[in-house]
């Protein structure tokens, strides 16, 4: 087991990174209703309950989430909706739960602190457990990856989702070593990594990234299909968000990033140039869902980086809902 003490997995229990940004940008008010879609801890969920006389319906697929919020069903009563499953499907669980819209939809991207301290979740190069990642504890596991995947398919995952540059050669082995022995635990796999990427070399005042730690991204992103579930919720964000509803998301790896950038520059009608250092161009000629009152990310700052490792790569994304039907014509 590796004594070093790797920066990506340093983090401060249970801390809802951006947390007052987060209650800024949803600005809650009485008699509202919003959604949190990625619960966890309840972090954002408490604030937003305590900050106005409003309602907040929280969405996980994550048991152990399911049975944490049992402890906020006694604290707030009605006011707190607790609705297991994914976020990506918030749009038919609402409407199961007879909602049709909402003011306000918060969203919390990747693992959670719960999820990484627990070895036995398997989600950590660093606490040996079962390699399994699944956030809803159930369904094809990352060991199912590693064990039955091609090479080709093992490394293409590594690339894609972990952008990994040595993905050819951490698959090779990974083919190699199950030949002899099927990965079972999350050191097994974290330390063929190691070997192949090899250790990087501690640099004065910067923080040592273990060289795992983007290939258990890879793995964990594509066994949840986080990335699909983003997706899915962000065409949900359109229907369910009453005019002026805000749609808070907070990601913490550029893919993430990308897609929200992506989906809130679409549909305010601003178009990405050819270049990232080309000029933002305005549609004007498309309807516009979404509004934009600021541009670009909300960062950390830099006392929330003191106090939360977590805190270190996220980004707060904010767009408003218009008048504009997800058609086109009319209002929502």
């Amino acid at each position: 087991m590796n004594a070093l003490p790797y920066a990506s997995e340093i983090n401060s229990k249970h801390i809802p990174v951006l947390l007052n940004e987060v209650i800024t940008a949803i600005s809650p008010k009485d008699g509202e209703v919003y959604v949190d879609g990625t619960f966890g801890a309840g972090g954002y969920t408490r604030a937003v309950l305590n900050a106005a006389n409003c309602t907040v319906i929280a969405i996980d697929r994550d048991p152990d989430a399911i049975k944490r919020a049992e402890a906020f069903k006694a604290e707030f009563g009605s006011r707190f909706i607790i609705l297991e499953g994914c976020f990506g499907d918030m749009e038919r669980l609402l409407a199961e739960a007879d909602v049709a819209k909402v003011d306000g939809i918060m969203l919390d991207i990747g693992v959670s602190s719960f999820q990484l301290d627990e070895a036995e979740r398997g989600f950590s190069f660093q606490k040996d457990g079962p390699l399994d990642m699944t956030m809803a504890q159930g369904g094809e596991n990352a060991a199912d990856v590693v064990n039955d995947y091609s090479e080709g398919e093992i490394a293409d995952i590594i690339y894609k989702y972990g952008d990994e540059p040595k993905s050819r050669h951490i698959a090779k082995a990974i083919v190699e070593r199950r030949e002899e022995q099927p990965f079972e635990r999350t050191l097994e796999l974290a330390d063929l990594i190691e070997k192949v990427v090899g250790r990087p070399r501690p640099k004065k005042g910067k923080k040592v990234t273990h060289p795992a730690t983007k290939s258990f991204q890879a793995l964990r992103v594509y066994v949840n299909d986080e990335l699909g579930e983003l997706e899915r919720a962000l065409g949900s964000s359109e229907h369910l968000l009453k005019e002026n509803g805000r749609l808070v998301v907070v990601s913490f790896h550029s893919l993430e990033d990308g897609m929200v950038k992506q989906f809130m520059a679409e549909r305010s009608g601003r178009i990405a140039g050819g270049s990232r250092h080309a000029p933002i161009q305005v549609n004007d000629t498309a309807p516009s869902t979404f509004m934009l009152k600021k541009k670009g990310a909300v960062k950390p700052s830099k006392e929330e980086l003191g106090r939360n490792a977590r805190a270190r790569s996220s980004r707060l994304r904010l767009a408003f809902r218009t008048n504009v039907s997800v058609g086109g014509e009319g209002v929502v």
